[in-house]
């Protein structure tokens, strides 16, 4: 589990085919400082295992499934990732609570500079559109951030592939995560706030949604 308070900005050293997925070498001082094998790292918001390190560097299995759901499809050595290691029992909640458990991907729309900040519109698809939520908690590349904005609600009876939040960067989230670097077009990996997630997985077997479910069938 993580906060998604970036603490270093690595940088993809080695990539190795391994059977349907990939042997990911990184290069970062900090995140290996004290880990071990075995340990989670989060890899631009994915939680993966360390197999192997050195007093630099830390390697980690990819497997298929995490290739297809983030951006780490095609990632090759130079790539700059956000490290975080994993919360410590005793340590402090900085961010917000992050499993590095991708969702989504979703697509830089637009980058808006402020006089100290940038304000990024991101895409992501329609179906976790309710889950993001103004002033609400959002992982983006694995960094927590606060939404400030969100497409508004479909009218009924309509559907709407146009779903899209907003968060705005502060100088110290531009310097220190990869996030400043990001222009439209850029992909990047999309975790929604776990507690939302529950909420409307209770909402799912409420009896007024398996009554709903019920009406709807027998028509």
């Amino acid at each position: 589990m993580f906060t998604g308070i970036v603490e270093e900005i690595g940088e993809v050293t080695a990539v190795a085919p391994s059977g349907d997925g990939v042997r990911m070498t990184v290069r970062g001082p900090k995140a290996v400082s004290d880990a071990a094998h075995g340990d989670s790292i989060s890899v631009s918001g994915v939680c993966l295992t360390v197999v192997d390190q050195g007093p630099d560097w830390f390697t980690a299995d990819v497997m298929k499934q995490t290739l297809d759901m983030s951006t780490l499809a095609g990632v090759a050595p130079g790539r700059r990732v956000n490290l975080e290691r994993a919360m410590a029992a005793h340590g402090r909640l900085g961010g917000h609570i992050v499993q590095g458990h991708i969702d989504a991907t979703g697509e830089v729309q637009e980058v808006r500079p402020g006089a100290q900040w940038q304000v990024l519109r991101i895409s992501l698809p329609a179906e976790f559109a309710p889950l993001v939520v103004d002033k609400g908690s959002i992982a983006v590349d694995g960094v927590s951030l606060t939404v400030s904005a969100s497409s508004p609600a479909p009218v009924p009876g309509e559907t709407t592939n146009d779903s899209w939040f907003e968060v705005s960067l502060i100088p110290e989230t531009l310097a220190a995560t990869t996030l400043g670097a990001r222009v439209p077009g850029d992909r990047v990996n999309l975790e929604t706030d776990i507690l939302a997630r529950h909420v409307q997985r209770l909402l799912d077997f409420s009896p007024a949604a398996a009554s709903a479910s019920t009406e709807g069938g027998s028509r």
